[in-house]
């Protein structure tokens, strides 16, 4: 596969251009794949947290895209409202994140711990118990 080498930029940068080519067809093929499924179509088969998470990536790599795009026209999106809008979604994940780490940790069972606790610590027996237990075993 020869690829052919354009003059009008220098040839250092040659992979790095395939590369970038190469990953702009990536890109151009999840979208495709993303848009062939309507949006409400695919947000009906998930539950609610499911849901904010597909909406957040979504706004995400719109926002990170616009990022790249800003950066191409040589605008720095450091000094633009992108900046604090990529801040904002990230922000927002994390708090779904924080909510997913909460229903994966493990809940505990009251009943069972208490039971467990109770039979597991000594408790003396009383002095008459010996006593007590042979009287009633005798009346039988």
């Amino acid at each position: 596969m020869a690829e052919e080498i354009n003059e009008d930029y220098p040839a250092e940068i040659h992979e790095y251009l395939s590369a970038f080519e190469n990953s702009i067809g990536a890109v151009d093929d999840m979208l495709k794949t993303m848009m062939s499924v309507s949006r409400n179509e695919l947000l009906q088969k998930l539950d609610p947290l499911e849901q904010a998470k597909v909406d957040l990536v979504s706004a995400y790599t719109l926002n990170s895209m616009f990022w790249v795009y800003l950066a191409t026209q040589g605008v720095n999106p450091k000094e633009h409202p992108v900046k604090q809008e990529l801040e904002r979604i990230r922000v927002y994940m994390n708090r779904v994140k924080e909510i997913t780490d909460k229903k994966k940790a493990a809940k505990l069972d009251k009943g069972a711990a208490s039971r467990f606790v109770k039979n597991a610590l000594w408790e003396p027996k009383p002095k008459n118990a010996s006593k007590v237990a042979s009287k009633g075993k005798s009346k039988k």
